[in-house]
């Protein structure tokens, strides 16, 4: 039970469901994530670590950035049902698609210079 509560806890906050929704469009770092959702980064990195743990989102360094991106391998059984489902969820949601727009302007470079 203690790794179902995990993915539900982890689905339980409107921006950490935002940042699943970005990451099924492409991967990206903490300063995208910031970026497109107006908090800051350290916000971002906390609701990161509580859905890696929950087996919904994974890291991997590239050069200075580390890329989070929708966990491929099964760590939680419960965490790939769900992705599958969410998939499908929220997509007309106003904000999610505006979510969306944003994303394919955003520049790492610039962001994360800062």
């Amino acid at each position: 039970m203690r790794e179902l509560v995990k993915v539900f806890k982890a689905l339980g906050d409107k921006n950490r469901l935002r940042i699943l929704k970005m990451l099924q469009h492409k991967k990206m770092c903490v300063c995208e994530l910031s970026a497109a959702l107006g908090i800051t980064r350290p916000s971002v990195s906390r609701h990161l670590g509580l859905m890696k743990d929950a087996g919904l989102v994974q890291d991997e360094r590239n050069g200075q950035w580390i890329d989070y991106s929708l966990c491929e391998d099964t760590i939680n059984e419960y965490a790939s049902v769900i992705q599958s489902h969410l998939n499908k969820w929220i997509n007309d949601d106003p904000k999610i698609r505006d979510d969306i727009k944003k994303i394919k302007k955003l520049n790492r470079e610039v962001l994360c210079s800062r």
